[in-house]
């Protein structure tokens, strides 16, 4: 049943970042062809209720999608199961959570 549930949330994670890191990538082409530094950048998305909450639902959905996949390629490639592995995974997660945010409270 836990194998069905992560399958499904890697899945709609996955559904989400897609939209998100074509925007991003967007994004990102559209800085660098009009010359904008990181400084510009930041100064036009600040206080954008928008861009905080497109950049936390990246991070969001990163945080989700990353240790799952993570998980089952240790669990491919190596002999790493159980508990021990779904703890780690689960603070990889968290880790990856409180970092991104970090980072896209930067936008706000």
């Amino acid at each position: 049943m836990k194998e069905a549930w992560l399958f499904a949330a890697q899945r709609i994670s996955a559904m989400v970042l897609a939209p998100l890191v074509l925007l991003h990538l967007g994004v990102i082409l559209y800085a660098v062809r009009g010359g904008l530094s990181a400084e510009e950048i930041l100064s036009r998305t600040e206080g954008s209720l928008f861009w905080g909450a497109v950049y936390g639902l990246f991070v969001l959905a990163a945080a989700v999608h990353a240790p799952i996949g993570l998980r089952a390629v240790l669990r491919e490639w190596g002999r790493w199961r159980g508990a021990g592995l779904d703890i780690a995974m689960a603070l990889f997660g968290l880790v990856l959570l409180a970092l991104g945010l970090r980072a896209a409270a930067a936008v706000l």
